[in-house]
């Protein structure tokens, strides 16, 4: 794996994307993975560092203000369809016409506004617990924790915090938690803060007053599409999933018993179900 970074240019001047390079830049089949609201690129170690030895490459990128991508000076562009213009720039620069695609959360959002543009890009669509429609309850309670402004005096301090508001992701190890709390965490003069932009909050904020309703989107998917969906989830309903599964791209579904909001794709069976429906 190499960490790497790129310019975008164009409308987006000098905002830089950072990412995680796996495999051979060579190799046929190339998989993009991206995460969700508060997170990074570092989810998706375990499932990169496996499908790229199954002889894929596989990208997992920072979206803006998050990780090693670049902050955005004015907030109000933290959306889904920004993010979306970023991610295609994203893979025009990197010269991928093609790419399979893994979203996690806000990372499926932003596949389906891309999928439903002129040309997409996306040769296979992997949802990772989301959808279409996200009622404004689970918003709400995501806004609950994403407007503290947090600091902690030491790595198990923020990794207590994560296991708290991400206990949805599921039985994860010791192991896997701190793995998830090292790559989750900034040094500042104040102390540790999470490692994203303060001011995603603001827009969010904003939206979170209702629903997220992208089913216009949904429908001019074209692509073959996966859902992954946490049963007990309270972003991914299973109406919502069951409504999914009669419209648009008509996904392939598997829910997962004992998982929520989402499933964090680091256990051997969460991995072989991705990487046995991408055909690797």
């Amino acid at each position: 794996m190499q960490r790497k970074s790129i310019t975008l240019g164009g409308e987006f001047g000098d905002l830089s994307l950072g990412y995680l390079d796996w495999g051979a830049p060579a190799a046929d089949r190339t998989v993009l993975c991206v995460h969700g609201l508060t997170r990074n690129a570092h989810d998706f170690d375990v499932l990169a560092q496996a499908l790229a030895d199954r002889g894929c490459r596989v990208i997992a990128v920072d979206v803006a203000g998050r990780g090693g991508s670049g902050w955005l000076e004015d907030p109000s562009q933290y959306q889904v369809p920004v993010y979306a213009r970023h991610l295609r720039r994203f893979l025009d620069v990197l010269g991928l016409a093609s790419v399979d695609w893994v979203g996690t959360s806000m990372g499926g959002l932003i596949a389906l506004e891309v999928a439903a543009g002129d040309a997409s890009p996306i040769r296979r669509l992997v949802l990772n617990d989301i959808g279409p429609f996200v009622p404004q309850q689970a918003m709400a309670a995501i806004r609950a924790y994403l407007g503290l402004d947090l600091r902690f005096k030491d790595l198990a301090e923020l990794e207590a915090h994560l296991r708290f508001i991400h206990a949805g992701f599921g039985p994860l190890t010791d192991e896997e938690w701190r793995h998830l709390a090292i790559h989750s965490s900034r040094e500042t003069p104040e102390g540790l803060r999470l490692h994203y932009d303060p001011a995603i909050r603001e827009p969010f904020v904003e939206a979170a007053e209702e629903d997220i309703v992208m089913w216009p989107q949904f429908d001019r998917v074209a692509c073959p599409t996966f859902v992954l969906h946490g049963a007990e989830s309270p972003l991914l309903t299973p109406a919502t999933l069951e409504e999914m599964q009669g419209r648009g791209p008509r996904p392939e579904t598997r829910t997962l018993p004992g998982i929520g909001h989402a499933p964090a794709l680091m256990s051997p069976d969460q991995v072989a179900i991705v990487s046995g429906w991408l055909g690797l």
